[in-house]
């Protein structure tokens, strides 16, 4: 199966992390464009050699995944900072129809980002007032749209009423008609899966809450589709860097004619009813949206299952992943890791296919998991681990991952986990951090920029994953010795890391 792929931006989750996916079976081949075409970070992609690239490719390919993102503004960034009119928008919507006039049997599946809204000052990946008026922003628009819908407390009120009297009138009317250019362009899109013209389209939304500016435009969007009757072509749910390996999952699953039954279990009683740091609703009702993106479906019986999902969740607080050194209480007093990690081993024993998202932290894996697996000797034995940034990111992609590796190869899987092994716990849950804290100051650097230095950074990341590694997993892998780690810094940041690894095969 070949499938031409246009990523939402250029960085290692949304390319590097799309293809090893896809390498992990031998049916499939993505295709993927030129590298100096996409994004880089807030500059906007080449959209004409992106277009010319698609309709080269479209003739030799199965399915098509584009980003309308990248396609109508260039990038995932790029669409949070144009100053687009409206009518350019409309130029790549009907270069789309003309896709699909010239191929009406490739199917095209797509996916369309609802604005985020950080909930903190950085214009990193925002505009430049964000970096002062950010929080103001968000919280003006959370309490407003709190207000509407339950009402807000006396203090909720005066804290309205102070953010209102600051915040200048100028960014809120720049960033608002950037969002309602954003939500035009999301309703013209389901114009097109209502017309065929789009077989599914994916509408994640990034860093989402359950107020304010992303809840608001969530509730027009799902207005929008309810009124055209798309349940079946559209799905909305919270995440964003996943969505490219979600819609490989349906592609896939579509062109081969299967929808594989997925059997979850949870390592907290809570687990499914919490609501995770950076989303708008609990884990149980992500999980249901993400499987049916996927072209899956749940079961309530693991003998009928395909792929057994092992949901590692927050006992009752979650965390960000640096702070397992002082991790509260509910951790353990709510979840019962020996009981979750027993029945991981269990379900791998008795012949299933385990695929496990670790979630029960915000932006990085859980130690204290992958110390377990790695004593029962199982971390190469299950399909996929993830674990990195939110949920949802985090479930979309081991989804995928179980998905193309149900029929796929055992030592690019080994590899794969490795990969994230080393991404998802070793650098986002300790490193990063120990780094930023210990080696940045001396040279003036910050989380967001390293300036002239990221040689120096790459080389102290590179010796501390490759110690961290060693020194924790002990039990597994002993037929893949990881000979080279090498990262460098994409967008010349902490946030991310991209990797080159090499393994003794």
């Amino acid at each position: 199966m070949k499938i031409a792929y246009v990523p939402i931006d250029e960085r290692p989750c949304n390319v590097e992390m799309v293809k090893r996916i896809a390498s992990s079976s031998k049916d499939i081949e993505l295709l993927l464009p030129e590298g100096a075409w996409l994004s880089k970070k807030k500059e906007p992609a080449d959209t004409e050699s992106l277009w010319d690239w698609i309709i080269s490719k479209a003739s030799e390919t199965d399915a098509i995944i584009v980003s309308i993102d990248m396609l109508v503004y260039g990038g995932l960034l790029p669409s949070r900072l144009h100053d687009m009119s409206f009518e350019q928008g409309l130029e790549s919507i009907e270069r789309l129809k003309q896709l699909r006039a010239s191929y009406p049997h490739i199917p095209v599946y797509a996916s369309n980002v609802i604005m985020r809204a950080p909930n903190y000052n950085s214009c990193d990946e925002e505009p430049d007032y964000y970096e002062e008026w950010g929080r103001d922003l968000f919280l003006r628009s959370y309490f407003r749209d709190k207000q509407k819908r339950t009402g807000l407390s006396n203090s909720e009120n005066s804290h309205l009423r102070e953010i209102e009297s600051r915040l200048p009138t100028k960014w809120i009317e720049d960033y608002e008609m950037r969002r309602e250019y954003n939500l035009r362009i999301n309703k013209e899109i389901l114009k097109l899966v209502q017309k065929g013209i789009l077989t599914f389209l994916s509408i994640p939304q990034d860093d989402s809450s359950e107020y304010g500016y992303t809840a608001i435009d969530h509730a027009r969007v799902m207005y929008t589709r309810y009124s055209m009757n798309l349940y079946d072509s559209v799905q909305i749910y919270p995440g964003a860097d996943e969505v490219g390996a979600t819609l490989l999952s349906r592609a896939y699953n579509e062109f081969q004619g299967s929808c594989p039954k997925i059997y979850p279990f949870w390592s907290s009683t809570l687990g499914p009813q919490l609501i995770p740091l950076y989303e708008d609703r609990p884990f149980g009702e992500s999980l249901k949206a993400h499987i049916l993106a996927a072209g899956c479906q749940l079961t309530d019986s693991p003998d009928k299952a395909d792929l057994l999902l092992a949901y590692n969740t927050p006992g009752n607080v979650m965390q960000e992943s640096w702070e397992q050194e002082s991790k509260d209480i509910s951790y353990s007093s709510f979840r019962n890791l020996q009981f979750f990690t027993e029945q991981i081993h269990s379900s791998i024993t008795n012949g299933g296919n385990v695929i496990i998202a670790d979630s029960a932290f915000a932006n990085g894996g859980d130690l204290e998991l992958i110390k377990q697996l790695d004593t029962r000797k199982v971390l190469d034995k299950i399909i996929s681990y993830k674990g990195w940034n939110t949920n949802c990111n985090t479930l979309g992609s081991t989804i995928s991952q179980g998905v193309i590796g149900l029929n796929g190869e055992p030592e690019i899987i080994q590899e794969n986990i490795c990969y994230h092994l080393l991404d998802d716990y070793f650098y986002q849950a300790e490193i990063r951090m120990r780094v930023t804290n210990e080696l940045l100051p001396p040279y003036e650097l910050t989380y967001f920029n390293l300036k002239d230095k990221a040689d120096t950074v790459n080389e102290e990341r590179n010796k501390q994953l490759w110690d961290r590694y060693h020194a924790v997993i002990y039990n597994s892998f002993k037929d893949k010795e990881l000979r080279r780690i090498q990262t460098y810094a994409p967008w010349n940041r902490m946030f991310e890391c991209a990797f080159i690894l090499e393994f003794e095969r």
